[in-house]
Formats: structure tokens, sequence, C-alpha cells
């Protein structure tokens, strides 16, 4: 089906659903690059008023990518529910995006949208996050509630987790557990310590598995370990015992560009089944890991949609969601800025597509966190990251990733230091998740208030971690 919209009295066609939602999206290098995007502003306005006049039925009527050969496509139709849809099937995209913005200024406002959730295709969520401003992303992204657990609670209300990224370049155990130590004084890894191993090795996951598990278990530490390999190394290690408390993975929106990461819903699955077969939570079962990040597709040109048209990587992000919300995660993250400027150019498109990513997740259910990140070359800086970082702890984001100094030595790129989050904590009034506070209260590290205390490291058990024997 093809669209026409005139502006200023000139006529404007789209030749499809995507052409019409590649060319609302708020302009994004990424798309240039797939040449997909808007030629100038009045394309683009053109395209999203056409998209806010589209009737929400028009996802389940029209493929964007196809039915047959896309197993994403068929998970997320098969998988719909029309009873919750039922409530909000007479809309329009525009007529969602003014019901969500009615039903965030409710008292039941996050019962009101998670009784929709089921309903909404990531397609749709997408379409709606397209023709909002920041504050309309920030204000009903802030007024949904979603939470899992593991160890710990993620998303609970008033709540700001992290995760403690002690990367290293070679694997040294001293390096991780002194980052480690950094971390927790800090008050960071309620969401998890989870380390990026420097080399595929199943052997060396299995070391730092470990070690991460025995400073965990050392110091009664109410958190969970992740080392971020290959899912079907996590899962061999799981079959020799190794202590995996959740099993990490790269996740995207097609089947193509899944398949570049090489995985299938069926082995994702099959990493979820086994992880929970070790009954390792405390408070949960939500013992997955995800990273996404928009762009992921088209790096691997597994972006077609429909008559082999490049799909936006902003609704192909979304698409990675219905593969997350089907894992039911304990944590899932977009790396916004890790993938490049040719992606995502700058600071402001870093930062818009930090509050639509994370819109759209919550939207669909799921305890939605983002890497706060650039690579040195992005027309991006510092400040950028504190205004998202800022931005998204008005929205009420799950978790945020923070690193030593904010500059990850191993993986190369910028993301957020461990102070960083605990600036925001104060100043919003936000506080770790329950069960961690709980511990650092009992190591004498916060007050009944949650604020940082003084805190002599010479007397606490944890400074065994700087040792050499770690």
């Amino acid at each position: 089906m093809s669209y026409r919209q005139q502006v200023s009295g000139v006529n404007y066609h789209f030749d499809g659903l995507v052409e019409v939602m590649a060319k609302a999206t708020p302009l994004r290098s990424g798309d240039q690059l797939a040449g997909c995007a808007a030629e100038h502003d009045a394309e683009r306005a053109a395209a999203a008023w056409v998209l806010a006049d589209l009737p929400l039925q028009t996802f389940l009527d029209e493929d964007l990518v196809d039915y047959d050969s896309d197993e994403v496509t068929r998970l997320i139709m098969d998988s719909h529910d029309r009873q919750a849809f039922s409530a909000i099937s007479s809309l329009t995209v525009g007529g969602l995006r003014d019901w969500l913005l009615e039903a965030a200024a409710q008292d039941t406002a996050a019962e009101t949208i998670a009784a929709v959730g089921p309903g909404l295709t990531p397609e749709m969520v997408a379409a709606v996050s397209k023709i909002m401003r920041n504050q309309d992303l920030i204000a009903v992204a802030a007024a949904t509630r979603v939470t899992a657990g593991f160890r710990t609670t993620i998303g609970a209300p008033g709540t700001l987790a992290t995760r403690l990224q002690p990367n290293h370049p070679t694997d040294d155990p001293r390096g991780i557990a002194a980052s480690v130590l950094d971390g927790l004084l800090l008050g960071c890894g309620d969401a998890v310590i989870g380390v990026n191993p420097a080399t595929d090795s199943p052997q060396a996951t299995a070391d730092l598995l470990e070690l991460l598990d025995s400073i965990r278990t050392r110091y009664d530490i109410p958190a969970q370990s992740c080392v971020l390999s290959h899912i079907t190394t996590t899962i061999g290690l799981i079959e020799r015992g190794a202590p995996v408390d959740l099993v990490f993975q790269s996740i995207a929106g097609t089947q193509s560009a899944n398949a570049a990461f090489g995985v299938d819903i069926a082995l994702l699955r099959e990493g979820r089944d086994a992880a929970r077969a070790l009954h390792r939570g405390t408070v949960g079962d939500n013992v997955m890991y995800l990273e996404t990040g928009q762009g992921s597709a088209l790096s691997s040109q597994s972006h077609l949609g429909v008559g082999g048209k490049p799909v936006d990587q902003q609704t192909l992000e979304a698409r990675a969601y219905a593969v997350a919300r089907d894992l039911q995660p304990l944590l899932i993250n977009t790396v916004v800025g890790f993938i490049g400027p040719e992606y995502l150019y700058d600071g402001k498109q870093i930062i818009r597509a930090g509050l639509e990513d994370h819109f759209c997740g919550k939207l669909l259910g799921l305890p939605m966190g983002v890497d706060v990140c650039y690579t040195n070359h992005a027309e991006a800086d510092q400040n950028d990251m504190d205004n998202l970082l800022t931005l998204l702890a008005a929205a009420r984001v799950a978790f945020v990733i923070t690193v030593p100094g904010a500059d990850d030595v191993m993986l190369g790129y910028q993301s957020l230091a461990f102070h960083d989050v605990l600036t925001t904590r104060r100043t919003l009034g936000l506080r770790p998740a329950a069960e961690f506070e709980a511990w650092l209260r009992k190591v004498g590290m916060v007050d009944e208030a949650g604020t940082l205390t003084p805190f002599d490291l010479t007397r606490s058990p944890l400074r065994s971690l700087t040792s050499t024997d770690q």
C-alpha cells in the first residue's frame, strides 16, 4: 500500500509502511547509511503526519519484515495478545501517543500501561516513539513499572541499579578484583558484576566465573555475576558445573541478524532453561542478560524488510525487544553509542536513541537498561553522557553500566564512571536495589538514608580484595 501527504504545497509519496516508518524517524546517520532516511525535514514531517494517522491495526495487517522468512516476525505475530490489544485497537498511532500521555498522568498509570503491554507489537511502539518529543518519552517511561529478580530486584520504584563492568585487557584477576572493589566502594554492582572476557576461550571464561563467584560468596554479596561469553560457551560451562548466574547474549531484530550473532530463538530458550535449572537465584528466576543496539542489523547487512527495502534501525531495535520479552530477562540494555558514529553520529542522536530505546523496551515489559556510552571517534563527549544519564534517571531507567573512570580500557570506549551514578542517585533521590543496599549497610558503607559514609577499608573484610592472592 502506498501513502501520500501534502506539506506546504508539496506532495510526498511513500511506497509502503516500511518507507513511512523509516522517513518518519528522527535523523540518524545509520538510516542515511542504509539509504532509507528522509531527505530533509519537510519529507520527515510528511512521513510523521502519515504515521500519526495510521490505525494501529495496520501493524497487524502489513509486515515490515516478511512473516514466512523471519522467525522474529512470527514470534511477534503469533504471541500477540488480542485481548490486551482490544483496549486500544480503535486508536491511530497519534491516538496511542495521546492515550499514553493521559495514562501516564494518572495515579494508576503503571497498571493501566502494563495491561495493554502484551497487545503492543514492537512496530507499534517504535511508531509512536517516532512522533513523541523527548519529554513525552521520559514521562511515559517514568510512569511505566517493570521489575525482575535474581538475587536483587531490578526496576523497583525509587531505585537506579548498576552493572559493575571490571573489564581488563588481559583478564588479569588482580586487575579485575581491583576494579570490582572500586565499584563496590561507590555502591555499584547491584544489577550485575559483569566482565567482557578478552578471549573466547571456554577455560578463560570458566576462570573468570570462578573469580567473580568467589568474590561474591566470600563477602556474601547479594548480587549476580556474569561473564559475557557467547551463549554456546555458557551452556557448555553449565554442563561442566561452572557457577553460572546469568546467561548473556547479544540479540537483534531480524532472524538473519541473530544468525550473524550465531543464535536463534530456540538456542536462546535453551540457554535460559539451562540456567533456570540451576536454581541459583534467591528472589526470582530471571536468568538472561541481553544486549542490543541500534545499527546491529545494518552492520551485518541483515536490515532488509518486505520488498528488499531497508528497515530503519530504530524499528529493528524495537523488534529485538520482542525476542527479549520472550526470554523474560533479568537485564537487557541497549549499548546506545557503542557501535559508532556510522549509526549514531553525535551526542544529539545518541541521547535521542537512548530515550527511544528505553521507552520502547519498558513499554514492551522489559526491565530496560542503557549503556550510556560513545566511541572516541563520535561527535560526543562526557557532557552528553551526563545529560543522557540524568534524563534516563528521570525516566526511571532500571540500570546503567559503570566502568572505572568512565573509560573501558579493554573495549576502548567511554561509558559512565562509578561516581557518576553516585551523584545521580544523590541528586534525584534514587537508591540501589534494596537487597544490595542492605548489604552496603551491613558492611558499613551507607547509612540508613542510603548515603555513603566514611569507610575505613583497612578495617573491613573487603581489604583482602586488594591482596595478590586474588
